[in-house]
């Protein structure tokens, strides 16, 4: 732009000396003015030429030697993609073989214990074996989880979707973070939420599932130093034949603060950067790859965190039932006195829908919200009989928008129930919302026995 500028100035100062010359020509021909002061003009004219003229042409050097040394750096810069890209690529191919390398005797170690096992051993020595078992498994875990992350990193992974009871893969998974949780005197509890006995193989990619759980429980476990680690599958019955499985990872750990959480999830492909990764070596591992996973499943990674309190990590997912089913189908009737017409101010779409399938085997009609404000200014137009909030939400929390509901004339005659839903249950956050004028708080995973006391208990009869 300012050598546009500048030859303009250039262009501007010629068309003005060519003016000025033609001029002087004219008055000196009649006879206006004399040859010498003429010639006095045409002389100072003349080094302002040749001063402006050089003026110019230095900018215009100046230019292209920068213009020359910007496309130097930009080859420079290609080429050095470029050797990233190799270098990354060779990365991979280590990685993969020295994986390969190691699970190759892992799992002649692991061979080997079994059938030790099937030998007559003294209870000691079970114990003992035991201990090995679940060492190796855990060393196998790590090898495949970070030659899974790497691949999941770089993009190019598909699901294998295939038949699979999920339950009885999972249960295998955690029963090894038990004994990886001993080690460090942690507390490992797991538990199965389902609203019946009914078993079902689900259509999944059980692989990439736990893949995403191995990652979550790890780091949980690496951030706590002292209490509980808790794992919650919450199976919930969708309509037809889906199913919503949603994974909750609960620590006691140091926690993170708002800053830390943002960054996270502003930053999913670069946490190198994070000041609590740094602190903890080989901390926050998988999670980028976690995100790329879940998100490739259909759902979103979230997590609710509080600074030496711990943190929760869950993500829902969809599934299908196959048509393999060992158990029929019990169908339950609602127990609500009422009809219930339910606002639910909450974010995420998976949640959504695992709300809704909750709330309608109940016999309620949803109506659904993306945050506070909307859930404010939807509660003006339309009746409901009960609002469900979420707490964390975008443009609006679940506190703020239960307190302007609550100051608006509707509900002084209406007084809606308001019920706070999160997975953030901590004691600060249930102080906060009965302060904030909540009416209950139901904890995620939502367990359908809780939350058919709190439908029962709000209905109107």
């Amino acid at each position: 732009m300012k050598s546009i500028k500048k030859r303009y100035k250039l262009s501007f100062l010629i068309s003005l000396s060519i003016i000025t010359i033609l001029l002087i020509g004219f008055l000196f021909l009649e006879k206006k003015i004399y040859i010498e002061s003429a010639a006095s003009i045409l002389f100072v004219l003349a080094v302002i030429q040749v001063f402006g003229l050089q003026y110019f042409f230095k900018n215009q050097l100046k230019n292209d030697v920068v213009k020359s040394n910007l496309k130097l750096r930009v080859s420079e810069l290609k080429r050095n993609l470029d050797t990233a890209e190799t270098v990354a690529d060779q990365k991979s191919i280590y990685l993969a073989n020295m994986s390969y390398e190691i699970r190759t005797p892992l799992n002649t170690v692991l061979g080997m214990l079994n059938m030790i096992k099937q030998t007559h051993l003294e209870s000691d020595q079970t114990a003992q074996v035991e201990i090995a078992e679940y060492s190796s498994l855990h060393i196998l875990q790590l090898v495949n989880m970070i030659a899974d992350n790497a691949v999941a990193e770089r993009g190019n992974i598909k699901l294998s979707m295939e038949a699979v009871d999920l339950k009885a893969d999972l249960i295998r998974l955690f029963q090894v973070f038990e004994f990886q949780a001993f080690e460090k005197s942690l507390g490992f509890k797991y538990k199965f939420l389902a609203e019946n006995d009914s078993k079902f193989l689900v259509l999944a990619d059980s692989a990439k599932i736990q893949q995403v759980l191995t990652n979550l429980i790890n780091n949980a476990i690496k951030f706590t130093n002292s209490g509980t680690i808790t794992v919650t599958v919450d199976q919930t019955e969708g309509i037809d034949d889906s199913l919503f499985f949603t994974f909750y990872i609960k620590d006691t750990g140091v926690g993170m603060s708002q800053e830390e959480v943002k960054y996270l999830f502003n930053n999913k492909n670069d946490l190198s950067q994070s000041n609590l990764l740094r602190d903890y070596r080989g901390g926050g591992i998988g999670l980028a790859a976690s995100h790329h996973l879940v998100e490739l499943m259909g759902g979103e990674l979230k997590i609710e965190s509080k600074e030496n309190e711990g943190s929760t990590f869950y993500f829902s997912l969809q599934l299908t039932k196959t048509l393999n089913i060992e158990n029929d189908t019990i169908e339950k009737t609602p127990e609500i006195i009422n009809r219930l017409n339910v606002l639910i101010a909450e974010d995420n779409r998976t949640n959504q829908k695992v709300i809704k399938a909750l709330l309608e085997r109940q016999g309620a009609d949803c109506t659904f919200v993306k945050n506070g404000l909307e859930a404010v200014e939807l509660y003006k137009i339309l009746d409901f009989d009960l609002i469900f909030m979420d707490i964390y939400m975008p443009d609006m929390d679940g506190y703020e928008a239960t307190r302007l509901i609550k100051a608006t004339d509707k509900y002084s005659k209406n007084l809606t129930p308001i019920i706070a839903v999160s997975a953030s249950a901590f004691e600060e956050d249930i102080l906060k919302a009965k302060q904030a004028g909540i009416d209950d708080f139901l904890a995620k995973p939502i367990e359908v026995a809780k939350l058919k006391e709190v439908l029962v208990r709000y209905s109107k009869s």
